[in-house]
């Protein structure tokens, strides 16, 4: 079983319209609201392609019940935690024309340390009859820092390996930690290491405790880099659609690949690439298109040099 944990949920909002223009007034279709975050994207995503799955995340407010009975209507198995603060929202405004996506997150309210608690105890109750912990999205401000290396250090202790995703100053403590999988985007990575070489900033991560780096590169495909190993997968061509569950996609892939014994990067990255495309091709995050074998034979898939993605300071 695939255990993900969402730290920071959130009611996700999405609307799609012709043109989004700067200060202007919009008309849409009704919008569609699901239950979200990126633990939660990566649960759906597995279990609609046949893995064993169970999300645990919190709910609170009156968003928080819309977001349990729509989670409940999803048939995704889960858990929540009941806290006492509302529910996040997130809102997806998609541009038809463009194919650009205008995304506007709630920072999200803190939980008390009694419902941190109640958190941490379902997973550790749960990590018995599970493969694979995910760990996925933000840490709501105020958070506390040893949140994040608690979870991952119940998991190592199971014996169960650790997949996280998340940024800033987090991505650094969940490789200190030893997670065993960390998947940024190149944003993310050089924000939390400074460092602009993408083959180097991976490496720092694994140096710190990791033992494979996913780097999404948006266009450009992905990357998967361990101490002695480095591939890349790419399209020929970008695809155009709503890539905001496109790196949840990529996780969930992961998770799969982990939960069955893989532990080949260029297996894992295979599968990664292909469903975060296919995520892009439909319009809520947490879903991918039935086109996603015909993608992955048509990924680029190459052990470059890792000179060739050093940036010419000139």
């Amino acid at each position: 079983m695939i255990l993900t944990v969402t730290p920071n949920p959130a009611l996700d909002l999405t609307w799609h319209v012709d043109r989004l223009i700067e200060g202007g007034t919009h008309r849409a279709d009704a919008g569609a609201a699901r239950a979200g975050g990126k633990g939660l994207n990566v649960a759906r995503v597995a279990h609609a392609q046949g893995s064993a799955v169970l999300a645990v995340t919190t709910a609170g407010g009156r968003a928080g019940e819309e977001f349990a009975a729509e989670l409940a209507a999803s048939g995704v198995p889960h858990a929540l935690v009941p806290v006492a603060a509302d529910t996040r929202r997130s809102v997806a405004i998609v541009d038809r024309t463009l194919g650009d996506t205008t995304i506007i997150n709630e920072r999200g309210a803190n939980p008390t340390d009694l419902e941190w608690a109640a958190l941490i105890g379902e997973v550790v109750e749960r990590l018995a009859a599970a493969s694979v912990l995910v760990v996925s999205g933000s840490l709501p401000p105020g958070a506390p820092e040893t949140l994040l290396p608690l979870l991952i250090r119940v998991g190592r202790d199971a014996g169960v390996p650790v997949i996280v995703d998340t940024s800033g100053p987090a991505l650094l403590r969940a490789a200190d930690a030893g997670a065993t999988v960390l998947k940024p985007n190149m944003a993310e990575l050089v924000e939390a290491t400074g460092i602009a070489d993408p083959v180097e900033g991976a490496r720092s991560l694994i140096g710190r405790g990791a033992e494979l780096v996913l780097l999404s590169l948006g266009a450009d495909g992905m990357l998967a880099v361990t101490a002695a190993d480095l591939v890349h997968a790419r399209l020929d061509q970008p695809l155009a659609g709503n890539p905001t569950g496109a790196g949840d996609a990529g996780v969930a892939a992961c998770a799969v690949r982990y939960a069955a014994g893989d532990r080949d990067p260029a297996s894992i990255l295979r599968l990664a690439t292909a469903w975060s495309a296919a995520a892009v091709l439909t319009p809520l995050a947490g879903d991918i298109s039935s086109r996603w074998t015909e993608l992955e034979q048509q990924l680029r898939v190459s052990h470059p040099d890792p000179s060739s993605f050093r940036k010419d300071p000139s």
